[in-house]
Order: C-alpha cells, then structure tokens, then sequence
C-alpha cells in the first residue's frame, strides 16, 4: 500500500523549472530561492522544492509563466555585437547595451551565452533555456570560442609557443588551441585564435602577456555556431532547429521543439566546417616538426 511517505516527488526541482523558463542560470536561480525571492502557490520557497505547471510561481511578487517551459520549446538568436555595447540589461552611466535591440519575449527574458565585453565585437547568442545556457558556458564542457585578432607587435615563433604551452594569468593558467596567421604587416596584422573559456578579457591578455597590443577584436564563433555573412552589427538572427540543436548536443541536452518561424527568416545554412580563414593562412603548431638541413 502506497504511502504519503513512499509518494514519488511531485514535478521537477524548482531551479530546474525557473532557469527553464530563462530567468537564469539554475547556480543563479538557487540563490534567488535561498533569499526568499521565489514564491510557490503563495508560500516561500526552499531549496530542494519542486514545482510543475500547474502551480503558481511568482518571482519578487511578479508571475513567472511556464507555459512555453512546459511546451519545451527552445529558443536561440545570434547578434552581432557592435563595439561600445555593454553586456548587461541596464547601463546606470546610460550606454548602450546588447539587450537593447532583442526582441520582447512574453512571460520569459533572455540569457546571454557568455560575454563580450567593451571594445570586442562580434557574435554573441541569446536563448530563453537556462540550461542551455549554462552548459555552454560553463568551463568543464570546453566549448570553443574563435575569434579574429588584430595584433600589433612582433609575434615570434617563441611567442607563439608560450600562447600554445600556456601562460600564468592573474585568475589562472591559460592558452590558445589554436592560432592561425591570417596576413597582413605591421599595424593591421590578423590573427584566428581558439580557446575553450570565457574569462573576463582572456584573449587580450594573453596577448599582452607576450608584450603585444590587440587593437581589433571579434568573435567570429561559438561552438559549432559562425556568425553569417549577411549578419551586420547591431541585428539579430533567430537561429533554425538544427543550429539549435547542434548547439544542444555539444552540452549534451537532448533535441527540443524550436520557434516556429517563416523560411525567409531563417539562418542561412551554418558551415560548420567551412575554411576559417580565406586565401593563404598559416597555422601555427603546437607542436612543430623539427626543420631538417
């Protein structure tokens, strides 16, 4: 005989369903319940808590809707960052920032993939699934970042082995995976670098840690995402199903039902193995052979 003791838990953990609903990351939505910000059905909400759709969820005395939660569907758009946005939802100097020009989402918000910060352009993705979210950024499932450098300096093959070997930052031991010589002299010489973090400034301070000055700086990928050709600075693009579950699948989420939208404004087909980098590029190696007389 079935006791209330023995009863199954009722619905999912309450941190699961609010970083589902895009309000957060679940690390995050934790700490809102430990604060006593998350109310179930009228009463406070713990930690370890579980809720479904039928209950009602408010946030700081406002309703969270789970009605697209509870759908499953998943959302993701690709912008193109502009230099001079910041990457927060309000600025109270008065700049810009990247959620300016987002679309409105009813009864969800929003959560960036990661960071750009300042004077670094380039794609930056948004999706409403927290969890997505924090498994893309999260530094254990290595997802890698591509982003063109402008360097000004002498780039030695010795500097270039320290940026491979890795180098002892202020927050940490860092390195790039990859780096491709992509022309030019002097002022104006670009580089494809790779790494597999997110932390705040790394790409520039890896270069500064060999004595060279980054001038321009994009991302130009996120994973298995690359910014399309058509994309300009300042618009955003709602990504396709197979974007998105692409993205999903580096994390280890399963497919989900994506946003219905008409074909012509889809992404264009993302060439996930198209050529980094156009004409004659030289990649470095990590590990080069030994030149033979």
């Amino acid at each position: 005989m079935t006791t209330e003791d023995t009863l199954p838990p009722q619905g999912e953990k309450l941190q699961k369903i609010l970083a589902g609903a895009g309000l957060g990351s679940r690390r995050e939505m934790e700490r809102w319940i430990s604060e006593g910000r998350v109310l179930v059905n009228g009463e406070k909400a713990t930690l370890g808590d579980r809720a479904s759709r039928f209950d009602t969820v408010t946030v700081d005395g406002r309703p969270v809707k789970l009605d697209a939660y509870a759908a499953g569907i998943r959302r993701v758009i690709a912008y193109n960052k502009p230099e001079g946005e910041i990457c927060t939802r309000s600025d109270k100097e008065g700049r810009p920032t990247v959620f300016d020009k987002l679309p409105k989402l009813k009864g969800e918000r929003w959560i960036s993939i990661g960071r750009l910060d300042l004077n670094t352009s380039g794609l930056l993705m948004f999706t409403n699934d927290g969890e997505l979210a924090s498994r893309l950024m999260h530094p254990s499932n290595t997802v890698e970042r591509e982003y063109a450098v402008r360097v000004m300096g002498a780039v030695t093959p010795q500097k270039v082995k320290n940026l491979f070997e890795g180098v002892e930052l202020e927050d940490g031991m860092a390195r790039f995976t990859d780096i491709v010589d992509s022309g030019g002299t002097g002022i104006n010489h670009w580089f494809h670098v790779c790494i597999l973090e997110g932390r705040n400034r790394e790409v520039r301070r890896l270069w500064e840690s060999q004595d060279l000055k980054v001038s321009r700086l994009k991302r130009v990928r996120f994973g298995s995402m690359i910014i399309p050709d058509h994309l300009r600075q300042g618009q955003f693009q709602e990504l396709d199903k197979q974007d998105i579950d692409a993205l999903a699948a580096l994390v280890d989420l399963p497919p989900a039902p994506s946003f219905h939208k008409k074909p012509q404004d889809r992404l264009k087909k993302n060439e996930v193995q198209a050529k980094k980098v156009k004409g004659s590029a030289r990649r470095f190696s990590p590990h080069p052979k030994k030149r033979t007389r």
